[in-house]
This record gives structure tokens, C-alpha cells and sequence, in this order.
């Protein structure tokens, strides 16, 4: 019996019907290589250039490389998941149209308004710390300029506004375009991280591994109270900075660097044989990644003491180019500040990719208003979609502060993964007859598996997060009841069923 209201779904075939649809059809542009390139290029970019010193030097020490493994595995966990949906359902929206097919609508808006807002905040805060960078290559040149000045009240970025702008000019082009773009750039920091790599092995003192979990500091601002783990917080523990807790906090943070397979996933409409190349793009991307940030955070914390690395009394936060400057290697500090101005280019780039289509996703759906699905028959794609996308992206980078952003894109992707790894399960038992050219190992092992560790991780995050969290989602739920719960495609047929069930009633 067909589930209504709350519980509606969208059926896979339903799904797959909608993607032929003349005024919403996107074109399908992309290989597996061009799925690895967008992988990377969203992964490679603040995780290695900012926030790996950052996160050893305040909170986990040289242990940092194992936050990253243990990040790793809940994504790859995560993963394996994503990869079966997405071969069996290669439709634009990723989590969102997954949940769609699974749970009902109910649930899909509630996954869909939250990546719609993590991808933009993600966008956001990598703009701005592209500014950062910007404003060091510019003094490299010999200009001294501020890429934040005053404007109307506000701290205005204008560095991260015209980078959004000329992101947006490119997305709006076509996918083609994004995806050589993408390409180079992430070839090019590639390149800079493994030069990055082999240069500072030879500043290594094993040494400053010792110790590699350092001891546990006391409470205070940073790290005690709301603003310590929900892990550490709910086992009486005073901070979650260094320790045990430090670590599984580390991994908390430095997740933000793996979400890029769940932008690959955004874009399996797109993937001219997503059956066998959505797997290739999701788990190789993944794969190259995970050894980069491995290699860098044991070069990083190898070359200097992680005390080195903690962000300064003044605020001066530590970067990967610190650990050159230290050893006097201003040269490949210079190249860090390229790669890390070509890598974060990327990273925005690919993030409002993915935030693009999942709005296109969910207006396709009625969710949100339909003219948003609208795709241009030059270029093919949703250009209304990513001018709205682009204006949101300039308004957030450009006149708000980035600090505790990443740890709220963290939260909800993590509740993403979640819901998909779930997905797989109840998919398989109502949908067993669905061809999958790809299937999780040891279903339902792997899933659950993945959705602990992605708990694990969940409550390593600040409590503070998950107050912010949850206002957040307060206020998806609202515009859910008021716009998008009779405004859906589904709620629209309900309603033509019921009208024709009175009709044919004697």
C-alpha cells in the first residue's frame, strides 16, 4: 500500500523518469576520471593547508594523522554506501534523493535543507580562508593590501566575494568547463602537496613525535565546557583538547576535509555510465586523499613540535606554510601559498557544485519553487539555481565571520551519512528486484558499522554545535510545513488521486 503524506516516496523509477524531462534534463558530461578530480579537488584544499597544523597544535598533537585515519574509516565506511546508491540511483540530489526512495519526504527535506546550508556554509568558509591566502600571495608581489576592509558596519572580504563570482560564472557555463577547470587546478596543488611531502622529509626530528598523544590540558575556553566534545562533556571530562579525547576531537574536526565524495555523489545525472563509474570516482577519490593527509600531517608534525603550531596569543593561526618558515624555507612556504590559493579555488568550487544540484534536486520535486529546475538549452545547466547558489555564497563570505563553521558542516554531513548508510539496508529489503552494478560488502555489517562510526564521530563534535544544529533544523521544519509539504510533486498527485477517487464515487 502506497505510503502518503509524511511518509510519501519518490519511487527510483519515478526518479529516473524525471531526469528525461526536456526544461530539467542536465547533460551527461562526465567520466570516472573527471568523478576522481572532483573527489580530490574538494577534499585536497583546507584539510591539508590550514587545517592540519591547526588541529595539531591545539588539539591532538602529533596524533592528528590518527584523527585522519580514524576519519577516513567512517568515510570509507560511508562510502561503500554512497557507491551503491549511487549507481542504482543516478539522480542528481545525492542523500536527499536517496532518502526520497527510502524513508519519504518528510525525511528527504530534512536531509535536503541541511546539505542545502552545509554546502553553503562550507563555500563560504573556504571563500574566506582563500582570501587569507590571497592577501599573503599579494604581499609576496610587493602589495600590501587587505583583502577584509570596512564597509557599512561590516567586515566586507571582497577577496572571497570575487572569488564566489567568478566561481559562479564558471558553474553557470556548463559542467564541461568545471570539470577541466577542476582538473588543472587540482593537477597543480597535486603537485604542491607532494612537493610539500618530499621537501620536508629531511626537517623531520623524530623526536617532536614524542609524545604523540600529548597530555590532556586543562578546561578553558577553547576546550572546556560547551565548547569541549559532547563525548568528552558527557563522561565528566574538564576538556576534549589533547588526550584520548583530543584524538577522537581531531577526527571530529579534520572530517570536514573528507566530505568530497558526497559532492562526487551530487553529480551521478551528470555521469555518462554512473553504474560503473560513480564507484571508480567516490571510492578512488577517497582513496588518494586519505594517504595525502596521512603523509602531510606526520611530515607537518614531524618538522616542528605541535606546540609550534597552536594558534598564538594574538591569533595568528598556524598554516601548513608555517612548518617551511620555521626551518627558514621561505621558498616552499611561497609554493604552499599557490598551491593553497589553487586547492581552496577548487574546494569552493566543487562544494557549490554539489549545493547547486541538490537545490536543483529538490526543486525539480516542488520542495522548493520549480522555476529553480529550470536548465539553460545552451549550456545545460540550472543557471537560476546557481546565480541564487552564487548570491547566498557572496552574502556569507563576504560580510560574515567564518569562525565555528566548519564544525556545523560537519555535523550535518556526518547525519547525511547516516541516513544513507541506513538507506542501503531498507533499500535492499523493499527494492530487492533493483539492478545494482555495484552492491556494499556485508550488508547489513558494513552499514552499521558505518553508522556508528559516523556517531562516533558525531559526539566528538562541541556540544555548542549541536545547539546550533538543532536551531537549524527548527527552522527547516518550518519551511518544510509552510511551503514544501503541499507544494511537492507528490503532494500535487495525492491530491489529483483524491479528486479522481470522489469523481468515479456513485
Amino acid at each position: 500500500m502506497p505510503r502518503t503524506g509524511l511518509l510519501r516516496t519518490k519511487s527510483v523509477e519515478q526518479s529516473r523518469a524525471d531526469t528525461d524531462e526536456p526544461d530539467t534534463r542536465l547533460r551527461k558530461n562526465l567520466s570516472a576520471f573527471d568523478l576522481v578530480m572532483f573527489g580530490v579537488a574538494v577534499t585536497i584544499g583546507a584539510g591539508i593547508f590550514t587545517m592540519t597544523a591547526r588541529t595539531a597544535g591545539n588539539i591532538a598533537g602529533p596524533g592528528v594523522a590518527l584523527s585522519f585515519v580514524i576519519s577516513a574509516i567512517a568515510c570509507g565506511l560511508a562510502a561503500l554506501c554512497y557507491a551503491e546508491f549511487a549507481s542504482t540511483v543516478p539522480v542528481a540530489g545525492s542523500a536527499y534523493t536517496y532518502s526520497y526512495a527510502t524513508f519519504g519526504e518528510f525525511i528527504a527535506w530534512i536531509l535536503g535543507w541541511d546539505l542545502l546550508l552545509e554546502l553553503a556554509l562550507g563555500s563560504a568558509v573556504v571563500a574566506k580562508g582563500w582570501s587569507e591566502y590571497l592577501q599573503e600571495a599579494l604581499g609576496l608581489l610587493g602589495i600590501q593590501a587587505k583583502t577584509t576592509v570596512p564597509l557599512a558596519g561590516f567586515d566586507f572580504d571582497w577577496g572571497a566575494v570575487v572569488l564566489t563570482l567568478l566561481l559562479t560564472t564558471v558553474l553557470a557555463v556548463g559542467i564541461k568547463l568545471s570539470a577541466r577547470v577542476t582538473q588543472v587546478i587540482t593537477l597543480v596543488k597535486i603537485a604542491v602537496v607532494l612537493l610539500v611531502i618530499f621537501a620536508g622529509l629531511q626537517w623531520i626530528n623524530t623526536a617532536n613525535y614524542t609524545p604523540f598523544i600529548p597530555e590532556p590540558t586543562g578546561g578553558d575556553s577553547s576546550g572546556g565546557g560547551l565548547e569541549q566534545s559532547l563525548f568528552s562533556l558527557m563522561l565528566g571530562g574538564s576538556t576534549s583538547n589533547f588526550g584520548v579525547f583530543g584524538i577522537f576531537a581531531g577526527a571530529a574536526i579534520v572530517f570536514f576535509a573528507f566530505i568530497g565524495f558526497d559532492v562526487v555523489a551530487t553529480t551521478a545525472e551528470e555521469t555518462r555510465n554512473p553504474q560503473r563509474d560513480m564507484p571508480r570516482g567516490i571510492m578512488g577519490s577517497l582513496a588518494i586523499v586519505t594517504v595525502l593527509y596521512v603523509a602531510v600531517a606526520l611530515v607537518v608534525t614531524g618538522m616542528v613540535s605541535y606546540k609550534e603550531l597552536a594558534t598564538k596569543p594574538d591569533g595568528t593561526k598556524a598554516t601548513l606554510a608555517t612548518a617551511f618558515t620555521y626551518h627558514g624555507q621561505t621558498w616552499t612556504a611561497s609554493f604552499i601559498i599557490i598551491g593553497a590559493l589553487a586547492g581552496l579555488t577548487t574546494v569552493v568550487m566543487v562544494l557549490m557544485l554539489g549545493q547547486i544540484r541538490v537545490l536543483f534536486a529538490m526543486s525539480r520535486d516542488g520542495l522548493v519553487p520549480r522555476v529553480l529546475a529550470k536548465t539553460s538549452d545552451s549550456t545545460g545547466t540550472p543557471v537560476r539555481a546557481t546565480v541564487l547558489v552564487g548570491i547566498f555564497v557572496v552574502i556569507a563570505s563576504g560580510f560574515f565571520p567564518a569562525s565555528k563553521l566548519e564544525e556545523m558542516v560537519n555535523v550535518g554531513t556526518l547525519a547525511a551519512f547516516i541516513m544513507v548508510s541506513v538507506g542501503v539496508i531498507v533499500l535492499r529489503k523493499t527494492r530487492p528486484d533493483l539492478p545494482r552494478s555495484f552492491r556494499t560488502p556485508l550488508v547489513p555489517l558494513v552499514p552499521i558499522l558505518a553508522v556508528l562510526a559516523c556517531l562516533w564521530v558525531m559526539v566528538n563534535l562541541t556540544a555548542m554545535t549541536w545547539v546550533r544544529f538543532l536551531i537549524w533544523m527548527a527552522a527547516g521544519l518550518l519551511l518544510y510545513f509552510v511551503y514544501g509539504y503541499r507544494n511537492s510533486r507528490l503532494a500535487q498527485q495525492e491530491r489529483e488521486q483524491s479528486k479522481g477517487a470522489v469523481a468515479e464515487t456513485p
